[in-house]
């Protein structure tokens, strides 16, 4: 026979993995402490109750993540004992209910969802004595608060949660903590008038020794198995994967022989729950770290990528993240900024990082090309179609940008005629030639620039409205120098030796002074201004260094009109009143901006590009 003696039993609970005899009759024979605890039979647990069942007028408390398929499969007729008849509640559905058990006049308060759509949470707040519930699908847990007092309950694949409050005392008469199927006491159990044992330090330990391991643990498969093998079946495994009482385990089971005759078997259980949650914890650290890594090698990306768009500042930093975005998309891409601001430079970039780099980038200057003969340059022309075409006919820039990009620079000098021609292909990526009967499509990517107001321009009526928002899905607004005089200094040391080397002289330096007078100058030609004016001085230079007397730079003398602002031209007048009216609105509104709009009939992205140019915070 096996020995059960104490020594025997002192060196199981020494053991770090649960460890279960029984003998040839399914008895208990040693169940150590280790399997206890993976199982949850201990006392001490919570606050503590007295032994009891539920009664008439006792208050129940349920949360069941998946009706019918938690571990104690309470169903959905169970909920009738306390005032729940709703045949929109299936098997399978989440659930948090609170009712009066036995008393059908008291109107329960519940709360379900389908699970057949993706749930990160159900929560069900009551006035009721402080009641609440929530189900965390995310992390698996389920928190029952009564009182401010919250019992939680984590839960590895499903689980009904319940707590009880005595009907005459408002008091809690029950609440389930780990190893409530072992004491049988899951929520179908109770409903069905099972009593529940006593929990806290002076509550009765479960004694599992001598009763039948179908009294602590449910007939699942594993349970079964170990059973049969004490009774003489010939099965053997090892760490094998198994749920017992919803718990996840690595179980050994393992026969014991004597003289040949089957005495029992045994059954070594690890507990993996904790190392699943450790592994997901893992796999959320290495998720973090990939996306940080992915983030960083972007922000690489981004400086790698666009180094012919000079300067460092937070303001062109954001501009250029902005258009590496645009470039991992196909949508139409609008460039908004004063002349010289680099538009162009950043089409050819967003080109250069996007699936179209393999195919041509065609640039269109749209102010550059005689109005009249615009169509036929974008759309091209059969042979014939008017006086002095020629004889084989001409493709358009559209077809001659086929896969790739075209940049339609200065857009806003489009004529309305042009403008509707224009549309269609942006709807529709189809247009005719001049004089051509067939339709051709074109699959080409549209970037567009403008140096205007196109919203102003949209009032005037020289923009269609249509067009504009076909083109202003993804706006990007590059910021004059003016607004990023920190960039100055290193877009110096980049274009003072590209300069030198253009012109084929010896290289040069700048002084201190003169870049101090470059960073004060407010560059209304922008980059291409200070490129010119760097050109100039390194050809008027006579050595290695330029000074500030080789800088032609417009300087305007400082008068004062009767409102003490510098006289300047009548178009510096109209941006002194915009900003100040913009000012005295936001104050007048408390910078209710949507107001303030409103007000000013202004639209949203003029408004924006006002803060911005005005430097309005």
């Amino acid at each position: 026979m096996f020995d059960k003696n104490n020594h025997i039993k002192q060196f199981t609970n020494l053991m770090s993995e649960g460890f279960i005899f029984i003998d040839e009759n399914g008895k208990i024979e040693v169940y150590n402490e280790k399997a206890k605890e993976i199982f949850g039979i201990t006392n001490g647990q919570g606050i503590g109750h007295d032994i009891g069942k539920i009664q008439q007028g006792d208050i129940v408390i349920i949360a069941d993540n998946c009706l019918g398929r938690d571990d104690g499969f309470l169903k959905v007729e169970d909920l009738s004992c306390i005032g729940i008849k709703d045949y929109n509640i299936k098997s399978g559905d989440a659930l948090i209910a609170v009712g009066v058990f036995g008393d059908q006049n008291m109107v329960p308060v519940y709360k379900y969802e389908h699970l057949s759509k993706e749930l990160d949470e159900l929560r069900l707040d009551t006035f009721f004595k402080g009641i609440s519930a929530h189900i965390d699908f995310t992390n698996k847990l389920i928190s029952i608060t009564v009182y401010n007092q919250v019992f939680k309950m984590q839960y590895i694949n499903a689980i009904g949660y319940i707590v009880v409050l005595d009907g005459k005392t408002n008091e809690v008469k029950f609440y389930q903590e780990k190893g409530y199927t072992a004491r049988g006491e899951s929520a179908r159990n109770l409903l069905l008038g099972k009593e529940f044992r006593a929990k806290g330090k002076n509550a009765e330990v479960l004694n599992v020794i001598g009763k039948n391991i179908f009294e602590i643990h449910d007939n699942s498969s594993m349970i079964t198995d170990f059973y049969q093998v004490a009774c003489g079946l010939d099965l053997t495994y090892k760490d094998k994967f198994i749920e017992i009482n919803g718990i996840p385990t690595l179980c050994t089971l393992v026969s014991i022989n004597e003289e040949g005759k089957r005495m029992g078997a045994v059954l070594k259980v690890e507990d993996i729950s904790v190392l699943k949650k450790v592994i997901k914890e893992r796999d959320q650290v290495l998720m973090y770290l990939e996306q940080m890594e992915k983030t960083l090698i972007e922000k690489e990306q981004k400086g790698v990528l666009f180094p012919e768009i000079l300067g460092e500042s937070k303001k062109i930093t954001h501009v250029k993240e902005l258009a590496y975005k645009a470039s991992k998309s196909n949508s139409t891409v609008l460039l908004l900024g004063e002349s010289g601001t680099g538009k162009t430079l950043f089409a050819k970039a967003i080109h250069q990082v996007s699936k179209y780099k393999d195919n041509p980038f065609i640039h269109v200057n749209c102010a550059s090309i005689p109005k009249d003969l615009l169509e036929s340059e974008l759309f091209g022309y059969e042979k014939g179609s008017f006086t002095g075409a020629r004889g084989q006919g001409k493709i358009g820039l559209f077809e001659a940008a086929q896969g790739g990009t075209i940049f339609l620079d200065e857009i806003g000098e489009m004529t309305p005629f042009m403008q509707v021609k224009l549309l269609k292909v942006l709807q529709n990526k189809t247009f005719f030639r001049i004089g051509g009967i067939k339709e051709i499509s074109v699959d080409v990517r549209i970037i567009a620039a403008t140096n205007k107001n196109l919203e102003q321009e949209m009032v005037k009526g020289t923009f269609r409205e249509d067009l504009y928002y076909r083109i202003n899905v993804f706006p990007i607004w590059i910021p004059p120098l003016k607004e990023r005089k920190e960039d100055i200094y290193s877009i110096v040391n980049v274009l003072l030796p590209q300069i030198c080397h253009r012109i084929e002289c010896e290289e040069k330096t700048i002084s201190g002074e003169a870049l101090y007078r470059l960073m004060e100058y407010d560059w209304p030609g922008n980059i291409r201004e200070l490129e010119n004016v760097l050109e100039r001085a390194v050809n008027i230079s006579e050595g290695n260094i330029i000074y500030v007397s080789h800088l032609f730079l417009k300087i305007v003398t400082e008068k004062l009109d009767e409102y003490g602002e510098n006289i300047g031209s009548l178009k510096d007048y109209v941006h002194i009143a915009e900003k100040k009216a913009i000012i005295k609105a936001l104050e007048q509104y408390k910078y209710d901006k949507n107001k303030v709009m409103e007000v000013l009939k202004i639209g949203k992205t003029s408004f924006y590009d006002k803060l911005k140019r005005y430097n309005i915070k």
